[in-house]
Formats: C-alpha cells, structure tokens, sequence
C-alpha cells in the first residue's frame, strides 16, 4: 500500500513537470542559435547542434516511408479501443457506464489531436528536407508524438485487459520494441531536426502521464 501511494505521488507530479519542459524547451528552440540552415533558408533553433546531427545521419527516404506506414499501427490501435468504447456504450446503455479508463483514453486521443493541429498551424521549424518540393512542419515530430502517446497508454490498457501471463509479456515487449524501433527510426530517416524528436517525446511523456494520473487503470506489477 505505501509503494502504490509513492508510486501515485511521483504520477502525480510528473505531468506538469514534463509538460513545463515541453514548453521551456519549445521557447528554447525558438530562441537559441536560430539560423538559416534549413530549405529555402528557413530559421532553425539550436542550429549548431541539428546541423551536426543532420549532417550525421543523413537522409533515408526508404526509413522515412516505412516509419510513415508504421504510423497507421497506433492509429489502428486507437480506433480498436474507440470501437470497445462504442460497444460499452452500446452495450450497457448508457456512456456513463463505459469504463472510466476507457472514457479517459477518449479524452486522450482528442487532447494529442489538438496537439497535432495546434502545431501545424504555429510553425516553430520546417523539415530539413523537402517533401515533395514543399516545406512542412517539422516540430514536435507528429510521429513521435502519435506512437509515443497512443502505444504507452495502449500498454497500459493491455496490461489489465490480457489475462495470460505470457501473451500480456510478449504482447507489451513487442510494443516497446515498436515505440523504439519508429521513433529511432524516425530520427535516423533525417526528416526531422533532432530538437523535434526530443519536443515530441517531451510532450507525449508529459501526455501519457497526465492520462496514467486521471485515466483510472490500475495495474499489478508485471
């Protein structure tokens, strides 16, 4: 009892933490060492430091359409639990009725959504390379910010809703190699500045923890 009330404490104050450094770190990029490095001269922050990394990785289209393809496994996931959610609903009659952690994960989804509108509107970098001949944004990375916030929670979820022992461990291993394999992936492709990697971590792990503070899964330790 004590552990899961330390466990609840260090939830409790990740999230705000997490988010803060999200936003310190979204300030920072716009502020520090912006120069005309990218396409057409677009401004990038941190310049010194994505132009390294950028010049260290290259450019990998191939990488970049697989983890773009990849991108459809967390969408998939997600409307796998909006279709459980749906049959909650349907089948207890009423939404209030729906699982609480369920009803969250709803909430979730809409707020990493916002996000992903959000900053295709407010551009803070462009992509170091041109798709299709056109500038896009770049910041934070939409696929790290999809995997990263669907997946953990997914995982979450998992955890209580498999039964067996060894399928729920096969199935979470599979999904962190998953997480590890896309984001990497997507880092290493060069289609984004490595500052729009860390940005989309930090806001998908301030997002999942808020979810994992409010959402209502309880899960044994595996």
């Amino acid at each position: 009892m004590r552990n899961m009330k330390k466990r609840n404490q260090r939830i409790g104050v990740a999230p705000p933490i997490l988010l803060a450094a999200f936003v310190l770190w979204t300030v920072l990029v716009r502020l520090v060492d912006v120069q005309p490095i990218g396409p057409q001269e677009t401004a990038v922050g941190f310049a010194t430091l994505n132009g390294y990394v950028h010049e260290l990785t290259g450019v990998h289209m191939i990488l970049y359409v697989i983890t773009d393809w990849l991108g459809l496994v967390p969408l998939g996931v997600a409307l796998g639990f909006a279709a459980l959610g749906l049959a909650q609903w349907i089948g207890r009659g009423r939404i209030a009725r729906v699982d609480r952690s369920i009803l969250a994960l709803g909430g979730f989804y809409v707020a990493v959504m916002a996000a992903y509108v959000l900053f295709e509107k407010i551009v803070i970098n462009y992509r170091p390379v041109l798709i299709d001949g056109c500038l896009e944004a770049s910041y934070p990375s939409s696929t790290t910010l999809l995997v990263m916030c669907v997946m953990p929670t997914a995982m979450m979820q998992w955890h209580v809703r498999i039964r067996g022992k060894a399928l729920r461990r096969c199935v979470l291993l599979v999904s962190a190699v998953f997480i590890a394999f896309t984001v990497i992936g997507r880092w290493i492709s060069g289609v984004h500045w490595f500052t729009d990697i860390i940005g989309g971590a930090l806001l998908s792990a301030g997002l999942v923890m808020l979810y994992a503070k409010t959402g209502g899964v309880e899960y044994e330790k595996i």
